[in-house]
C-alpha cells in the first residue's frame, strides 16, 4: 500500500496545482481584460485585446474540465480496478501472449480517445468557431480522426510488438534494447515525416516564384542552410491560425509555411519568422532537444525495466499480475497511465529551457534578418491568434514554452 499512498499524494498535488495555476491565469487575464498594455496600445485595439482575454479564459475553462475528466479516467483505470477488469476480459477472449497485451494497450488508447472525443468536438466546432478560428468541416474532422487511427495502428502495433517481444525474450536488459529500438524509430520518423506522413493530412505546394521566394532564398544563403525545398501548407482548411516550421533531418529538411501566415504577413515579416525558426536549428536547439529526449527516455526505460519486476507496482495500483505469465503490456499500460502524474512536476524545467531557446532564436533572427520585422510579425500573430498579452507570471513560469509577449518584444527592441 506504500506506493498507493505515494501515488495518491502525487495525484492530488498535481491535480490541485493544475487547477490552482489555471485559476490564477483566469483571474490575471480577466483583471487586465479592459486595458491594453502600454507598449501595445498603438498596434492592438481594445476589442482585439478583449477577444484574446476571452479566448484564453475559454480555453482554460475547457482545460479544467478536461483535466477533471482525465483524473477520473486515471483513478478508474488504476485504483478502481478498470485496468484489471479489462485485462481479465481480454485474457478470457484472447488468452495469454503478445496479442492480448497489444490489444490491452490499444483498448486503453481507444477508450481514452472516445472519452476525449466530445472535448475535441466542442473545442473545434464551438470554441474555435465562436472566436472565428475554425475552418474545418465536420467531414474533415472525422477523416482526420480515421487517418490518425489508421496511421497509429500501422506504426504503433509493429513497434509495440517489437518492444513487447524484447520484454519477453531479451532478459533483464530488455529495456536497453527497447530504448535502442525507440531511439532508432524516433530518428527514422524525423526523416520520413515531412515526405511521407505529413502529406497524408495536408497538401504541400512549392512556394511560388516571386519576391517572397527570392527573399527567403537569400536568407537561407546568409544562414548557410540547405533544405529540400520551400513549401506552402494548406493550414487554412482547418484553422485560421498561422505558423511556419521546418521538419526532417539531413537532406530531407523541408521549410513549410502555413498559407494563413503568408496571407497575414508581408514578405519581410515572413522572412523574420523563418529566420527565428532557422535560429533553432543553427543554435543547435533541435539537436539538444533530441539528445535530452534520448537521455530522458533512457532513464524512463531503465526505471520501467526495474519497476515492471516489482509486484507492488501492480498490486498497489489495483492490478493483479500473472505471477507465472507475461505482463509486459500490463506494465507498459500502468506506466503509461501513472508516469505523467510524477512527470508533471518537471514541467517548469522544460518550459524554462524552451523560453531560453526562444530568446536565442530571436537574437539569431535579429542578426540574420530584422528585429523590427520580427516584432511587427509577432504583434500581428498575437492579434490574429488572440494570444493574451497579460499572462500570469507564475502560470507562465510553469507552463509557457515561449516568453510572455511584453518581455519578448522588449528583448527584441534591444536589437533595433
Amino acid at each position: 500500500m506504500t506506493f498507493t499512498i505515494i501515488f495518491l499524494i502525487a495525484f492530488i498535488a498535481s491535480f490541485g496545482l493544475r487547477h490552482w495555476l489555471s485559476q490564477r491565469q483566469i483571474r490575471h487575464v480577466a483583471m487586465h481584460r479592459d486595458n491594453v498594455p502600454t507598449e501595445f496600445s498603438n498596434q492592438i485595439t481594445l476589442l482585439d485585446h478583449q477577444k484574446a482575454a476571452d479566448y484564453t479564459i475559454a480555453k482554460l475553462r475547457l482545460g479544467i474540465l478536461e483535466s477533471g475528466m482525465g483524473a477520473i479516467i486515471l483513478i478508474a483505470f488504476t485504483l478502481l480496478g478498470g485496468l484489471q477488469i479489462l485485462n481479465i476480459v481480454l485474457l478470457q477472449l484472447l488468452g495469454e501472449g503478445i496479442t492480448q497485451q497489444i490489444t490491452l494497450l490499444a483498448s486503453i488508447v481507444i477508450i481514452s480517445g472516445i472519452i476525449d472525443l466530445p472535448f475535441s468536438w466542442y473545442k473545434q466546432f464551438y470554441l474555435e468557431q465562436r472566436f472565428g478560428f475554425n475552418r474545418m468541416s465536420k467531414k474533415l474532422f472525422f477523416i482526420d480522426m480515421l487517418k490518425g487511427l489508421g496511421l497509429a495502428a500501422a506504426i504503433g502495433i509493429p513497434l509495440l510488438w517489437i518492444i513487447l517481444s524484447l520484454m519477453a525474450q531479451a532478459g533483464d536488459f530488455w529495456w536497453l534494447w527497447a530504448w535502442g529500438v525507440l531511439t532508432a524509430f524516433s530518428l527514422l520518423m524525423q526523416w520520413i515525416f515531412p515526405s511521407f506522413i505529413a502529406p497524408i493530412f495536408n497538401k504541400f505546394q512549392a512556394l511560388e516564384e516571386g519576391a517572397l521566394k527570392v527573399q527567403i532564398e537569400a536568407l537561407l544563403k546568409r544562414c548557410d542552410f540547405a533544405s529540400q525545398g520551400l513549401f506552402v501548407m494548406d493550414g487554412s482548411k482547418r484553422s485560421a491560425h498561422g505558423n511556419a516550421f521546418f521538419a526532417g533531418m539531413g537532406k530531407a529538411k523541408r521549410i513549410v509555411f502555413f498559407d494563413t501566415l503568408i496571407e497575414k504577413l508581408n514578405p519581410g515579416e515572413v522572412e523574420a519568422v523563418l529566420a527565428h525558426e532557422l535560429g533553432h536549428y543553427k543554435c543547435n536547439h533541435i539537436r539538444k532537444r533530441l539528445l535530452v529526449s534520448f537521455a530522458l527516455s533512457f532513464g524512463i526505460f531503465a526505471l520501467l525495466g526495474w519497476i515492471s519486476t516489482q509486484p507492488w507496482f501492480y498490486s498497489d495500483l489495483g492490478v493483479m499480475p500473472n505471477p507465472n505469465g507475461y505482463n509486459g503490456g500490463l506494465a507498459l499500460a500502468l506506466f503509461m497511465l501513472v508516469s505523467p502524474v510524477f512527470g508533471f512536476f518537471f514541467t517548469p524545467l522544460s518550459s524554462l529551457a524552451s523560453r531560453k531557446h526562444e530568446y536565442e532564436a530571436d537574437g539569431f533572427a535579429a542578426d540574420k534578418s530584422s528585429a523590427g520585422n520580427l516584432i511587427s510579425a509577432l504583434v500581428k500573430l498575437y492579434q490574429d491568434n488572440a494570444s493574451t498579452l497579460t499572462p500570469d507570471p507564475i502560470y507562465t513560469a510553469f507552463y509557457s514554452s515561449h516568453p510572455p509577449a511584453p518581455l519578448r518584444i522588449a528583448n527584441l527592441k534591444r536589437f533595433t
